[in-house]
């Protein structure tokens, strides 16, 4: 059985928890992280140096880093329909995967701290708009490549991209900033949502 350790509110727990669900994976999962148990402990850091979640243990393999474990679970598992082996079309999903985690993850790191999570060292008005001109910027790539594409990230099947996007894609509108009308965008948030995986851990927790 896959033994998942991290908190079911975070993102990157969730990219795993989707994927499962998309692979049909059983698994155990395990409260750690903010709130739950500690990830500073010896007994975590001994299986996650960075003492972050999610961390999966499947057998004696032990593996961290979220895009790293879908993408292992995808191959593990029987996932060519979302992460396809030929070369070329695999690396079409994982350049949409690098750019959520290189540059969208990034781009809202200011406005969801300051919105989301109300810190007080987050609160400078000049820092929060152009973190927000920069998140709609992001999305408006987004949108670009949707009304390409016509269906999801990566072509017109859903793929192993669609998860780290689509949790993107609701952490977008459940913080309360302005919001651009993304035509596409807001298309592909209400395709994803026919999805079961994404019912179940693609729109739950808090952005």
């Amino acid at each position: 059985m896959l033994r998942i350790l991290g908190r079911a509110s975070s993102i990157n727990v969730r990219k795993v928890l989707w994927t499962c669900a998309e692979l049909q994976i059983p698994f155990e999962r395990e409260e750690w992280g903010s709130g739950f148990k500690s990830t500073q402990t010896p007994e975590f850091l001994a299986l996650n140096p960075c003492a972050m979640v999610p961390v999966i243990q499947d057998g004696d393999f032990t593996l961290w880093e979220s895009n790293t474990i879908i993408r292992y679970l995808a191959s593990r598992y029987g996932g060519a329909a979302i992460y396809p082996a030929d070369p070329i079309t695999r690396a079409r999903v994982d350049q949409w995967i690098d750019w959520q985690a290189s540059e969208l993850n990034r781009s809202w790191s200011y406005p969801l701290m300051a919105l989301v999570r109300k810190s007080p060292d987050y609160q400078d008005s000049a820092a929060l708009a152009a973190g927000c001109r920069d998140w709609s910027r992001n999305m408006q790539i987004l949108d670009r490549q949707l009304h390409k594409t016509g269906a999801y990230v990566s072509g017109d099947t859903f793929s192993l991209a669609d998860i780290p996007i689509g949790l993107s894609v609701n952490r977008w509108f459940e913080t309360p900033l302005a919001h651009p009308e993304f035509a596409a965008v807001r298309a592909y948030y209400d395709r994803l949502n026919l999805r079961e995986g994404y019912r179940l851990y693609g729109r739950n927790g808090t952005p």
